[in-house]
């Protein structure tokens, strides 16, 4: 797809203005509600679609189904990655009133980083053609980790922060309680940050470590850096109303790990044969209509999966509970 810079500009614009009115019409810290966080999740899910709907009025059929799939895939993905979102929320102790007003900080420097990092992809891809093996290499690899930690049960029970979030605390000190809505307050005359603000830099920049999956698998399916771009930046910033709506869910989501395994392998698989292929190897090539299917699927099968296995857990457990109480 043939993308001028004017329509970057308006892009950028465009997803700038919807950020703005988000902030503002929640600027006020409050609870956030289930009814509060549906709406607006299925507005995001709207505009999403709207955006691919448009690729394809326009006449850009394949840009269009390339959207839907990485859309839907970084989507899927966010969503495991809302786990650690609560753990960092936990870990910080973060007021429930404040939550919101850190994911939606935290979501902004996501995209900044992504952004860079989808630029800096875009221009090794277009130069070196065999870094689709180490992608497709990658992705298997990190499908079959997921698949091995979902057979052991072995799930991150503590958040810890990473290097660069501790050498900014050293640097700059932190605040003993939080300030509301402040990110920096003075003490001793000197300006140090509050816990409000480490933890948006905590969300933000354990972000970049989601992005080393997340961005190779879009890249396999699709190499168009507007495509990526706008697929990762619609996701993420549906992301905040998702983490109150299904916050609660995401522990019944007991087969998750399984799906997102089989369909980063996939397009791990998916990488391997385009990068034969571009090599001159005589292989079939996966369709985005196919891909597009093979994700879906996926996601429908492991949802419908991991909420009967909940409820079968859960009725198993009612016994216990009453033979406790007699």
């Amino acid at each position: 797809m043939d993308v001028s810079m004017t329509l970057w500009v308006l892009t950028i614009l465009g997803l700038c203005a919807l950020i703005a009115a988000d902030f503002f019409i929640g600027r006020k810290p409050h609870d956030v509600s289930v009814k509060e966080a549906g709406v607006w999740t299925v507005v995001w899910i709207v505009l999403a679609a709207l955006f691919g709907l448009g690729l394809l009025f326009f006449g850009h059929s394949q840009a269009s189904g390339e959207f839907f799939a990485g859309f839907i895939t970084e989507k899927s993905l966010s969503v495991d990655n809302l786990f650690v979102f609560i753990l960092i929320m936990a870990k910080f102790s973060v007021p429930s009133q404040l939550q919101q007003r850190v994911l939606l900080f935290g979501v902004l420097i996501a995209l900044v980083l992504r952004a860079i990092f989808i630029a800096a992809g875009a221009a090794v891809i277009a130069n070196f053609s065999w870094v689709f093996y180490i992608f497709g290499a990658f992705l298997i690899y990190t499908a079959w980790k997921l698949i091995q930690e979902a057979r052991s049960g072995d799930e991150e029970e503590e958040f810890e922060e990473n290097r660069l979030l501790k050498s900014v605390e050293k640097r700059f000190g932190v605040a003993d309680r939080y300030h509301g809505t402040k990110l920096f307050v003075a003490k001793n005359g000197k300006k140090i940050m509050t816990p409000l603000m480490v933890v948006m830099l905590a969300i933000g920049t354990t972000d970049v470590l989601f992005a080393m999956d997340s961005i190779p698998a879009i890249f396999g399916l699709t190499q168009d850096p507007y495509i990526v771009f706008t697929a990762n930046a619609f996701a993420l910033m549906g992301l905040r109303q998702l983490y109150f709506l299904i916050g609660g869910l995401l522990k019944k989501l007991v087969h998750l790990s399984y799906g997102l395994s089989v369909i980063l392998g996939f397009i791990g698989v998916k990488l391997v044969l385009h990068a034969l292929h571009e090599n001159g190897v005589d292989v079939p090539e996966i369709s985005i209509p196919l891909s597009l299917g093979v994700i879906c699927g996926v996601l429908v099968i492991t949802t419908i999966t991991s909420l009967v296995a909940a409820r079968k857990q859960a009725a198993a457990q009612e016994p216990e509970k009453d033979s406790i109480g007699a």
